[in-house]
């Protein structure tokens, strides 16, 4: 999930999950996820629909706890709410 894209026209700044249950905030490489190559040859794109309202600290915030940023986005859909306070507690009771 990148929010900016640095004067130098590769270096992005967001939200990366590399798929090991910590996403964080950083930089990453334009050029490096263009030359990703998924299974049956396909490659990262864009969600060209993708939009929100929510702060990309709680983006964070939301996936840190979740292990993942679509699980993140599927907490807000299934919840019906948007991130503000993604996961119980583990005192809760349930």
């Amino acid at each position: 999930m990148a929010t900016e894209l640095h004067a130098d026209g590769d270096t992005l700044f967001g939200l990366a999950d590399l798929g090991f249950g910590c996403p964080e905030l950083g930089t990453f490489s334009l050029s490096e996820l263009a030359a990703i190559r998924l299974p049956f040859g396909l490659g990262i794109e864009r969600d060209l629909l993708f939009a929100s309202d929510v702060p990309l600290s709680v983006w964070a915030r939301t996936a840190r706890l979740s292990g993942s940023i679509l699980l993140a986005e599927r907490l807000a859909h299934t919840r019906g709410a948007i991130l503000s306070d993604p996961l119980p507690s583990s005192d809760e009771d349930g």
